[in-house]
């Protein structure tokens, strides 16, 4: 579930914050917490990260 700051925002305010432990992100004016993910998508995540730190 996803945690959504009430008021509109803008993109620059957006960018000023600093980064949090949960990644956010910005979609139609509203900021919001993205899920961590859980399970085969965490799995696959990683297998992800360390292929393209491979291929960089």
């Amino acid at each position: 579930m996803a945690i959504t700051v009430a008021k509109p925002q803008s993109l620059e305010t957006f960018l000023e914050l600093p980064e949090t432990k949960t990644a956010s992100e910005f979609i139609n004016h509203k900021i919001s917490q993205k899920p961590i993910p859980q399970g085969k998508h965490s799995r696959l995540q990683s297998k992800f990260c360390v292929y393209t730190a491979l291929c960089a």
